[in-house]
């Protein structure tokens, strides 16, 4: 039997295998991720107290490859390609945008180094629920933090249009 110090994270097994439960429901995986490190590749813009969540389906991530260390994938963000890389310990939660039902992970989990030094922060992260937008799916324990910094302008968005390609 092995102790503790040997056994691999348990991450990335739930990760793939609520992923995969979620698609197979017929329902769209979404990811919350601690977006806090530089080593989170994500559009800066987008994040938002220090999280971002991602729709991982298969009709908005190319190319998903989920494996022990990391999830990767490219993605259209406003027009535009984007190369995304999210390590393991980075992902806080997986969830059906329809039911919220998912999983979410601890920050523990993964032990404290030079490499996840975002975790070392002593700063409150935003619950699935208060990014859900539902105060039911944490038992009701709202995770509040104070704007320090003005809000980033939000996007604009363009209408969506055609064009022919020869």
């Amino acid at each position: 039997m092995n102790d503790a110090t040997t056994t691999t994270a348990k991450r990335p097994y739930l990760l793939r295998a609520f992923y995969e439960w979620i698609v197979d429901n017929g329902m769209t995986p979404h990811v919350l991720v601690d977006a806090r490190s530089a080593q989170v590749k994500v559009p800066r813009q987008f994040v938002k107290d220090g999280s971002i969540v991602l729709n991982v389906s298969m009709t908005a991530a190319n190319n998903l490859m989920m494996d022990n260390d990391s999830v990767t994938f490219s993605a259209r963000f406003g027009g535009k390609a984007f190369a995304i890389y999210l390590p393991v310990w980075s992902i806080m939660a997986i969830y059906s945008r329809e039911t919220q039902d998912g999983i979410s992970f601890p920050p523990d989990e993964y032990a404290l180094d030079g490499d996840m030094e975002v975790f070392q922060e002593v700063r409150p992260t935003p619950s699935l629920a208060a990014v859900a937008g539902d105060d039911s799916l944490d038992g009701g324990d709202e995770v509040t933090e104070q704007d320090d910094e003005p809000e980033p302008p939000k996007p604009t968005r363009q209408r969506p249009a055609l064009r022919v390609v020869k």
